[in-house]
């Protein structure tokens, strides 16, 4: 019987090298895999059958009623906020409580990133209602790119069509939330630094606290093409854990890809153990329910989402 072909879109995060290679290959189906500069839209590429989706556009989707996408709790890209927020080098800012009533900028309103962003504003009980906040591109505009989501933005945040950046060098907003550091960031001469100077240890202090990675984007498969293959999603789930297992091994023996990757190898499985990225519904059972309580919290869901509604195909 011919194997059917199925169409992927993703980043290409290095943990799914080992597909693109060959190294690991699926057993039960073809795949083609792409690789993309940004996050596919799904449901707006009909000659693709999943890829990478944002976990809080796939979880309102949920929430609304949208069955189109089955979310596999595959979280492809995921990692600690601390490091996201940035301040102008002369700042006086130093900790998170700082940007109470501040002019913040970020990346997209609804972003599973920047929810989590202003989840730890949240526990360090700065007051979102209270920050005056511009959604916008860091470098520059990317005609096209939806940041704000469906529903209606809160009074209190507004749209540029300028750079985050140059409004934060410019002090016209004071901090910049971003997962993706702005043009220049890393060279001495940086006019930005990371508002939290030791953010590995913040982090840590997070994980030790809530014993999870925050998940960002997470795998989605359309409902037809799972409709036509029930078995799909636990072999793509399947196919992408022994890709993970793959990397981590490889990482570990060429760890001479940057000068100190073993020794973060070596803390990373002292801290986390095997998996600091585990794949599977039940372990990232404390993350999804956090998430949507998030969601909720901040007003970005008009009601309470049910996290055991989130994987359900």
């Amino acid at each position: 019987m011919t194997k059917p072909l199925i169409r992927l879109a993703l980043r290409d995060w290095d943990h799914l090298v080992p597909v693109v290679t060959g190294a690991v290959r699926p057993r039960a189906f073809e795949l083609a895999l792409e690789s993309r500069d940004s996050t596919p839209d799904v449901l707006a590429e009909p000659e693709l059958d999943g890829g990478e989706t944002s976990f809080s556009r796939y979880v309102l989707g949920r929430a609304r009623g949208d069955d189109r996408l089955v979310g596999l709790p595959v979280f492809v890209m995921r990692g600690f906020r601390q490091r996201c927020v940035l301040v102008r080098r002369d700042s006086d800012a130093g900790d998170l409580a700082d940007l109470k009533g501040a002019r913040v900028g970020l990346t997209g309103w609804p972003d599973s990133g920047n929810t989590w962003t202003r989840a730890l504003l949240r526990e360090v009980g700065v007051d979102l209602g209270g920050i005056t906040w511009t959604v916008g591109a860091v470098d520059a505009p990317e005609p096209g790119k939806d940041r704000v989501g469906q529903g209606a933005l809160p009074d209190n945040v507004g749209v540029t069509d300028g750079s985050l950046a140059e409004d934060l060098a410019a002090g016209r907003i004071d901090a910049l939330m971003t997962p993706f550091m702005p043009r220049g960031f890393f060279t001495p001469q940086s006019r930005f630094r990371h508002l939290l100077a030791d953010h590995p240890a913040a982090e840590l202090d997070y994980y030790r606290r809530h014993g999870f990675v925050p998940g960002i984007h997470l795998v989605t498969i359309r409902s037809e093409v799972v409709r036509r293959h029930p078995w799909l999603p636990e072999a793509v789930q399947e196919l992408f854990e022994e890709s993970k297992r793959h990397w981590v091994a490889r990482r570990r023996l060429l760890a001479d890809t940057t000068p100190w990757l073993l020794a973060g190898l070596s803390r990373t499985s002292e801290v986390f153990g095997e998996d600091w990225m585990p794949y599977g519904a039940g372990a990232n059972a404390a993350m999804t329910a956090a998430f949507c309580e998030e969601l909720h919290a901040q007003g970005i869901a008009a009601s309470p989402i049910d996290p055991k509604e989130v994987f359900t195909a």
